[in-house]
This record gives C-alpha cells, structure tokens and sequence, in this order.
C-alpha cells in the first residue's frame, strides 16, 4: 500500500482473546489477537480517548477498559446503534515478524509548536514542570524544542516546586521562566509559587492544562474552572480555544509577565493540544511589543532631591529590592556622599558588609548596625523600598522616596518628596548634580556600630544550649566567611532566616532570594534550582531552611540530583516549627503541635544519590561545609543541630 509506512513491531507473546498496546511509528497501536488472527487499531478510543490496548476481550468485543465501550477487535466497528468506530490499521503477519501499516500524513506543524516557537522567540528558555494525561501536547513541542536546544526542560516532583523555581528565576534575573502542569489539582499545586511571584514582582509563565471542552461544565474528572481559579493570582489568564489567535495569546501572556512584572496564564485544552498550527502563521516577535521601560524623572523633582541631600547632615541610602539591579550606581552614590546604605531584608545582598558604607539589614531579620544608623539619619533616600511594616522604616525622618511603581510611592503614610522614576535613570541624574561629601566621622561610626555587633554576635556563636546543640549565629558566621563573593543564596521561611538576616554578613555581589511578602515555607529548595537554571551553573548556589521548612519539598532533592545541579543545601535541625512555638509563647498561649519526627537528613541525601553531611559539633563546622561546596557533580547537603531557643 502506497498511503501506509510500515513498522515492525513485537507480538510473539500474545494468545487469543489477549490485547496489547503497542508503538508503530511513533503512534499507539493496540494489537488484538482472535481466532480470526492478529489485528491492530488505533489505541486511541474514539469514545474519551481510552487506551483500548488496557481493554479486554469478552464475546467477541474489545471492550475500553475507560468506560465499557465495545468494538469489533479487526474492523474496529461498534454494535448497531453506535456511531463511533475505531481505526483499524492494515496488518501484515508471517512466522518471523508482525508489521503495522501507519497511514503517511503530512507532517504540519502543530499548534503547540508554534505557540513555543513564540514563547521561546521572546526569551523564554527554561520550563519547570510536570507532564501528564491533560498536557502531552504541550509536552510534546516542549520536548522538540529541548531536543532543538532552544529550552531547557526540568521535571519536578511536585507543581509547587515548578512554581516556586520559576519565580526564583524571575527574581534573579528579571525575565520569565515558565512552569507546567496538568488540569485540575497540577494547576492548584501551581498556586502558592504563583501567589510569591505575584506579590514579589516576579515575571512568570503558566501554563496550565485543561479537559476537553465537550466535558467542561458538568463536572469532569478533574475540571477546574482555571480561569477563575487563577483570577487572583494572575495578571493575565486565558483559554486557548482556536488555532487562529493562539500564539497571540502566548505573546499577550508574555507580555503581561514582563510589564506587569506578575504571572501571564493560560489554559489549555486537550483537544486544543492536538490541533494542527496555522498555515503561514504570523511571526508575534518581542521587538515591538515591548516599550523601554524606563522613567525619567522630573528635573525640579531631582533638583529638590539634591537640595536635601547637599543640606542633610547625616544622610542615609535605603536600598530595597527594587534597586538591586542598580547595586553600582547605588555604592557609586554612596560613596560620593559617604552616606550609609542600610537595605530591606528582601534587598539583602546588594552591598556587602565588607563595604565601609553597609550598614546590613533594617527590620526585624536585620542588625542593631542599620537601626543605630538609621535612627542617626536626618534625610532618607529610599530607593526601590516599599515601607513594609517587617522592614520598618521610619516616618519621622525627611524622605526621599523613588521608585517604577507610582502606587508605591507614598502608600502607607506620605513621604516628603516622591519621585516616579526608573532608579537607574534617578541615580543617573542626581550623581551629576551632587557635589562630593567626605565624612570621616560617619564611617568611623560605621565602623564602631559593627565593631560592637560583631563582639556580640561572637558572644552568641559560643553558645551551646543544654543538649549541647549550637545557637544559629555560629552557622552564618561560618558561612559568611568562606560563601563565594558571586553565590546566589536561597533562603526559607521561619527562625533560620530571622537568623540568616542577623548574622550572615554578605560580600561581593552574592544575591540572596527569598519569599518576601507572601513569606511561604519551603521556598528555599526549589528557588534553588530555579537560581541553578538562570545561572546555568556558572555561579555557587546556597540554600538554606530549617528542618519544617526543608520538609515540604524534600524529594525536590532527587530532582537536583537528576539534572546534576550543584546546589549546596543548609538544614538547621532543631526537631520543630521553632518560629511556630515562639509565636505561641509571645501570644500567651501553650506550645502545641510544633515538634517534628524527622529523617536522618544526611543519609536521606546519600541515598537519593547526593552527598549528604552531618554537623553535631560546632568545631567541625567549617571543615564540612567547605567540603559540601566543593561538590561540583550534584547538591550536597549538610544537617547542622541548632537550639530552637535562639534566633
């Protein structure tokens, strides 16, 4: 036969009245054999979709093994009264092999491949996810386009984690990874990622699958209405439903992830999956779309900005997440002006603490060094900083607030002077127009506010509670010193972060990530491994959570040890939610329900095919962690004792 390709396939095993499903051609075939001989259909029932080489041959029917429908196992014809009938496919049987004939069809491309053809053509090169029943179309052009080396493609264990890596991705380097899953409860699993990438300002991409239409509405097994269900965490969800706009909605969601810097969705689904692309599809590039996005400032407003700033006696330089991109223009400023940088915890990082001008953190995870500082202020330059009330800065002081987001400014309680401006542009302009200012005096004070810190920070380092286990400030003086200058650092969500925040004093252009607004346990692990695919491995990464924390995405671990990434992991173990139990002390309530039963954490690490070590003694801490970073082949993990008692 002229119109068929035939592929030789394995079928020696099988009796009569026994079926199997098969693989001819890159297509599912289901065999049968009968009295009549062997006989091939095409797998797919016509009916949902069943796997009719699962099904059964009783009375002479196959029968789908999905909802009961019976076929005539050669012809592939219903009883009477049916319409649908399964597609036979021509067989060919001899002693020594058994072909299929599978129909040529011309190849086209299909409409999936062409909406990844959009989404990688605006940058898009890393996905995290998982596949199944409800998206293998999606899968199927993701995996051409891996195989094309234009993405990279990285399985999860659980859709939080792909969300999580992916906002991860987002933070650190500004552009949107995507995250995948299935109908129903996959895309739910996506939800808290998606939630901290939208309150954090993160771009991301969902991509969510979704039942057939002809079932939505009723109550399909696993129907969500996704739409709805990502309403709040979205700055942009649809529903694909037709070939003729659907890669205009992959550049809408795209766009909608960059400029409103939150989550573009869309929903897709099956039978959408397997429609062939549009002849001659239309290009949707980047160019074009997008506009510069940056803000020029009012002249009179910087020229007000100098004047207090030249007349400030002690100024200071808040510096939040929204100014990490602008680090040297930043240190630039502040040493024009020998004016202290202090920074939001979200924003830590982004001047070490070696620097003679850093001050470390504000708020309730930062230093007495940036209080101190900050209370001796007589002008604040707020730059890219929300005022939260975790951070606490303070109303009292004249104000400088700068920043993108025009709702930001001024929404808590008014500032002095607001600035809309892009920080890079600002920083620009002001640096032109400022005269150079030496303070010796304010370094030095600088310098004694850390030399005190320090002292105390050692005093608590030496600490051992009555079980012998170490306090945390001993962990991130350790790490502190001997954490490359270039590490991105992960960090969770409980008393090891308020700890991270005290004690850890940053160096170089490390950057550090974190749950900010929506503060969600178990974020460390897979922001980590979204941090690896940013960064392809050409910087060290860190993580760090205690042991609830590293608890809810634990097998994320084999997934770090799947794809070989080198991601040194920090549990501090106290055997409890130990923030849970603090906040229940200070509500006057009775500790409850906080303990933990947890594994061996090293030897969980060993057997997942890591490097797993264990710290029980605070004089082994260095020698090991230095080991655990100089795993280069996959993550390492280390298990430190630390007390609950101590943040």
């Amino acid at each position: 036969m002229d119109d068929v390709r035939w592929h030789e396939v394995e079928a020696a095993d099988l009796t009569t009245n026994e079926v199997t499903a098969v693989i001819a051609g890159g297509r599912s075939v289901c065999l049968a054999r009968t009295e009549q001989g062997l006989s091939a259909l095409d797998n797919r029932c016509p009916h949902q979709g069943g796997p009719l080489g699962e099904g059964t041959i009783e009375d002479g029917w196959l029968i789908c093994p999905w909802h009961g429908y019976e076929y005539d196992p050669v012809t592939g014809e219903p009883p009477g009264g049916y319409d649908d009938a399964a597609t036979p496919f021509p067989i060919d049987e001899t002693p020594n092999s058994v072909r299929v004939g599978i129909p040529v069809v011309a190849e086209r491309e299909s409409l999936m491949d062409q909406m990844v053809d959009v989404m990688t053509d605006w940058g898009v090169d890393t996905v995290f996810g998982m596949v199944g029943h409800s998206n293998l179309g999606m899968a199927d052009a993701l995996r051409t386009a891996e195989a094309d080396g234009r993405l990279h493609y990285y399985g999860v264990r659980h859709e939080g984690a792909a969300s999580f890596a992916a906002s991860a991705y987002g933070k650190l380097t500004g552009r949107p990874a995507a995250c995948f899953s299935i109908a129903g409860p996959g895309a739910t699993n996506l939800i808290t990622g998606l939630w901290d990438a939208n309150v954090d300002r993160a771009p991301v991409l969902a991509l969510t699958g979704q039942v057939n239409t002809q079932v939505l509405g009723p109550g399909a097994f696993q129907e969500i209405p996704l739409d709805r269900a990502f309403e709040a965490v979205t700055a942009w969800s649809q529903t694909v439903l037709v070939p003729g706009n659907a890669t205009d909605l992959m550049a809408l969601a795209l766009k909608h992830a960059i400029v409103d810097r939150s989550v573009g969705h869309l929903i897709l689904p099956d039978e959408v999956q397997e429609m062939d692309g549009v002849v001659d599809a239309p290009r949707r590039p980047k160019p074009g779309r997008l506009a510069d996005p940056r803000i020029e400032p009012r002249s009179r407003e910087v020229q007000r900005a100098v004047e207090l700033l030249a007349g400030a006696t002690h100024p200071v330089i808040v510096a939040g997440n929204g100014a990490r991109a602008y680090r040297r223009d930043v240190i630039r400023l502040a040493e024009k002006l020998d004016a202290p940088v202090v920074t939001t915890f979200k924003a830590k990082g982004l001047i070490g603490d070696d620097h003679p001008l850093a001050c470390g953190t504000l708020g309730r995870s930062g230093t007495r060094v940036a209080a101190a500082t900050m209370s001796h202020a007589d002008v604040l330059l707020v730059l890219g900083a929300s005022f939260s009330n975790h951070t606490g800065i303070s109303e009292k002081k004249t104000t400088i607030q700068v920043d993108v987001d025009r709702m930001t400014l001024g929404k808590f309680h008014p500032v002095d002077l607001p600035i809309l401006s892009d920080i890079g542009v600002f920083l620009d302009e002001i640096g032109e127009r400022l005269e150079g200012r030496d303070r010796i005096d304010i370094r030095e004070a600088v310098a004694e506010r850390w030399r005190l810190w320090r002292i105390e920070k050692k005093r608590r380092a030496s600490l051992k509670d009555e079980r012998g286990w170490m306090h945390p400030a001993r962990v991130f003086e350790v790490l502190g010193r001997i954490t490359p200058d270039d590490a991105v650092i992960t960090v969770d969500v409980g008393n090891n972060t308020y700890a991270f925040g005290h004690y850890f004093e940053s160096k170089g252009e490390q950057d550090v990530l974190m749950s900010g607004y929506l503060g969600s346990i178990g974020f460390a692990l897979p922001a980590a491994m979204g941090a690896f695919a940013a960064t392809r491995g050409d910087r060290p990464i860190i993580s760090i959570s205690g042991d609830g924390g590293l608890g809810q995405y634990l097998a994320e671990f084999t997934t770090a040890v799947k794809y070989g990434m080198p991601i040194t992991h920090v549990v501090l173990n106290n055997d409890e939610l130990a923030k849970i139990s603090r906040e229940q002390v200070s509500a006057l309530r009775p500790v409850w329900q906080t303990d933990l039963v947890n594994p061996d954490f090293a030897a969980f690490a060993d057997s997942c095919g890591g490097k797993g070590f264990r710290v029980d003694e605070p004089e082994d801490l260095e020698s090991i962690l230095v080991q655990a970073l100089q795993v280069a082949d996959g993550p390492s993990l280390v298990e430190v004792r630390t007390s609950p008692r101590w943040t």
